[in-house]
């Protein structure tokens, strides 16, 4: 007989044919002639209850099932007779696939910490709030692909393996086959790279934009969404050493397109978020809501989960430029009460978290584009304006900050020539990305979407660690 899932056998009306469940005990208890088995197998938020009489079952067998247990239940739906759900299975024959010992299994039903559960992460998918991330987590990425597919965009394979560095940040992974103990060296005493596998340098990519704006340039509209990496020796609630990123790329885009295009998609997101994951949102939304129960009133969100999501579907984005964000920054009451850890004290900084939310979250009290930036402070291929200003745009969410970045890409070939001459990008290393402002140039724009903060703002969890199957932090590449 063939199995059915948790998800549909709660949506079925009692009856008396015989259904075959297999899952995860969740919690036993009973009493010497009945046992209350919780069984999940994570089609969906909520667990069945199966009751097995012990005279049918065995004491000997219902003696081996503890919490962690895998079975397979043989039985009919019967109305429940407990609150939370409309059915109950009447277990006529129970199996066990897996024990799981009381005294070593580490998930006994009680609450657990996130520090511990990351400790954990081979049994954490197990638990209420990873299940319903995990769901949500999967949710998103179909949601991703749909919006651009149904909007007649590409999806592109870059490369993880890469020799440029498209932030200029620096802080890369190095890929090598060569001796770390005795590198064949050059004669100037340096690392011979010429004798590594790619004959050059080689690092795990920071971003597949570059990439993507090559075929962007023949099929107009394309979109990445892979792993990247940081080498940023950074152990914040923000930061990953790999993370994912969605980055589409458009040609004949410029930056007003590239702004109305990323305000659609997240707040297609949204949507989808609220259509389809509704059971796992408000789990995690009483989730959070406990959280904060002792902390201050200063210190716990103004808005519950899905109200914030809401808020976002909701709102139109406030549209401002980087000159007036400074402008009301610097006289804001936390800036002129050095409240801000880092003070806004003239044009030309660089914006903080602290900033950012104090922009979204208290004074325009909705997500906020920050168009036109400092060119000092921003990527060498970003379109110029007249100014010292490019055509970037951020898109800032309450409780997260900065969850994109974009910009209209500078497509004319004598200005991104000097603009990398004065980063110190050597224009030869990057001659198949200047082949394309020669040949048939456009404008065209994009952004990146760290798919991670996106995560953290749909679900409500306080850590990314906590949005991502196995974190890759500093000092940690367990699992």
């Amino acid at each position: 007989m063939k199995r059915t899932e948790i998800k549909e056998l709660l949506g079925m009306e009692p009856s008396k044919e015989l259904k075959i469940v297999k899952g995860w005990v969740r919690n036993k208890r009973g009493s010497k002639n009945v046992a209350f088995i919780t069984l999940n197998d994570g089609s969906c938020f909520s667990s069945l209850q199966v009751v097995a009489a012990v005279e049918q079952a065995g004491q000997d067998l219902l003696a081996r099932i503890h919490t962690g247990a895998a079975l397979c239940v043989e039985g009919v739906l019967n109305p429940s007779r407990g609150a939370g759900q409309n059915v109950e299975l009447e277990a006529k024959k129970i199996t066990i696939y897996g024990e799981a010992s009381p005294e070593e299994y580490p998930l006994q039903p009680k609450k657990h910490s996130l520090e511990f559960l990351r400790e954990i992460a081979h049994l954490r998918f197990r638990t209420n709030t990873f299940g319903a991330v995990t769901r949500l987590r999967h949710a998103m990425i179909f949601a991703i692909h749909q919006y651009f597919h149904q909007n007649g965009f590409y999806n592109i394979h870059t490369p993880i393996i890469t020799a440029s560095d498209a932030e200029g940040a620096g802080k890369m992974f190095r890929v090598t086959t060569l001796d770390p103990a005795s590198p064949p060296k050059d004669s100037n005493g340096k690392v011979d790279y010429r004798e590594d596998f790619f004959g050059r340098e080689t690092h795990l990519t920071v971003s597949g934009q570059l990439e993507a704006e090559l075929a962007a340039l023949a099929l107009s509209k394309v979109y990445t969404f892979g792993p990247t990496f940081r080498a940023e020796n950074s152990n914040t609630k923000r930061h990953l050493a790999e993370f994912w990123m969605i980055e589409p790329e458009v040609a004949f885009n410029d930056l007003d397109d590239n702004m109305d295009l990323a305000e659609d998609f997240l707040k297609f997101l949204m949507k989808y978020a609220l259509d389809n994951c509704m059971e796992d949102l408000e789990f995690l939304e009483k989730r959070q809501t406990d959280a904060e129960k002792n902390l201050p009133a200063a210190q716990r969100e103004e808005m519950s989960l899905i109200q914030k999501i809401r808020s976002v579907l909701d709102s139109q984005f406030q549209r401002i430029n980087y000159t007036d964000a400074i402008h009301i920054l610097k006289n804001s009451k936390p800036n002129k009460k050095k409240k801000f850890q880092f003070p806004i004290n003239e044009w030309g900084a660089d914006l903080q978290a602290e900033h950012e939310r104090f922009l979204v979250e208290k004074h325009f009290k909705k997500p906020v584009i920050i168009t036109d930036y400092p060119k000092a402070i921003k990527a060498f291929y970003m379109k110029q304006n007249p100014d010292d200003t490019v055509r970037a745009m951020d898109i800032l969410f309450p409780g997260i900050g900065e969850i994109v970045g974009g910009s209209q890409r500078e497509e004319e070939y004598h200005k991104l020539v000097k603009r990398m001459e004065e980063m110190a990008i050597d224009p030869k290393e990057m001659w198949w990305y200047l082949d394309t402002r020669k040949f048939g140039t456009v404008p065209h724009a994009g952004f990146g979407l760290g798919f991670e903060r996106l995560m953290l703002f749909v679900s409500g969890m306080g850590n990314i660690r906590d949005v991502i199957p196995f974190p890759r932090t500093p000092q940690n590449a367990e699992f």
